[in-house]
This record gives structure tokens, C-alpha cells and sequence, in this order.
């Protein structure tokens, strides 16, 4: 038996930005986890990071998040989609108040592998002025709120009751 892995949420340099990195291993196909990212109305219910998404999910359409990482203000953003590529990514790009300041180009990746499996990646690269002002709360209240909704989509996704 193959151990379930869940990676920490880790923080690192990435060129003169960073990047936030997490991965978890699902036991379900990509279209079950697709199937729960793509149905932004129900986040409420089982999301604990990203606690509300409005929009229509089509590459270049905007959408509204909010975002409530643990130990942190909540947010809401607007930015815009880069790729809705069903049932493998979904990537979007978003700044703070003007680009340059503090941007943030989130992705969630599906990767199936062996036996009805997958690996879920959700990573942010950032970048901008303000980038040091913001590492330390990148690397704790964002990375948990990554680690949370990985498992929360873990929890929902392996389990057939949870629709």
C-alpha cells in the first residue's frame, strides 16, 4: 500500500518573487475533482480558505473570490482567468490595486496518476513591490489556508456521501 501524501505547504524563491507550493494525493478520478473545484456555489460548504468564488468560469472572464486565510483579514479579489482547462488546471492572476504592487497568479493543477488517483497541486507565484511586506503572512496564514482546503477537497472528493 502506497502512503496518501500531503505535502506541507511550503514557501520559496522563485526569481525576484515567490511561490507558494502545496500538493496532496486524492483518491478520486480528475472529473470528481474537477466536478468540486468547478462548483464555485457550493465552496460555502466545505471550503474553508476560498469561502465564496462568483463568475462564470471561462479563460479571460473575471470572477470575484473571497479569501479568508487562517490568522489573517479576509479579501476579496477580482482577478481575472488565465486557463480553465477541465478536469486538469485552473489558473488565474490577480493584483493589488495596479500591477507591479503585489500580484498573485494562482493555479490548481490535476494530475492523474496509477489506480484511480490524482495529485492536486495548488500553487502561487507572486511578485511586485510589495512582496516583502507580505512574505510573513504568506507563510503562515496563506500556506495553512492552502494546507486546510487541500484537505478539505481531499475529504470531499473520497468521499461519494459529500455531493
Amino acid at each position: 500500500m502506497v502512503p496518501d501524501i500531503a505535502r506541507p505547504t511550503e514557501y520559496r524563491k522563485a526569481g525576484s518573487g515567490g511561490e507558494l507550493y502545496s500538493e496532496i494525493e486524492i483518491h478520486a478520478s480528475p472529473q470528481r475533482i474537477w466536478e468540486i473545484l468547478a462548483d464555485f456555489s457550493r465552496y460555502p460548504e466545505w471550503n474553508p480558505f476560498i469561502r465564496s468564488i462568483r463568475g462564470d468560469l471561462v479563460t479571460g472572464g473575471r470572477i470575484t473570490a473571497e479569501l479568508r486565510p487562517p490568522v489573517s483579514e479576509g479579501m476579496t479579489i477580482r482577478p481575472v482567468l488565465l486557463n480553465v482547462e477541465p478536469p486538469r488546471e485552473l489558473r488565474w492572476k490577480g493584483h493589488l490595486l495596479v500591477r507591479g504592487l503585489f500580484d498573485g497568479e494562482h493555479v490548481f493543477e490535476i494530475r492523474p496518476e496509477d489506480t484511480g488517483r490524482c495529485r492536486f497541486i495548488q500553487r502561487e507565484i507572486f511578485s511586485g513591490l510589495l512582496l516583502p511586506l507580505f512574505t510573513r503572512m504568506l507563510k503562515d496564514g496563506t500556506a495553512r489556508g492552502f494546507a486546510d482546503m487541500n484537505a478539505a477537497l481531499k475529504e470531499r472528493a473520497e468521499n461519494p456521501e459529500k455531493r
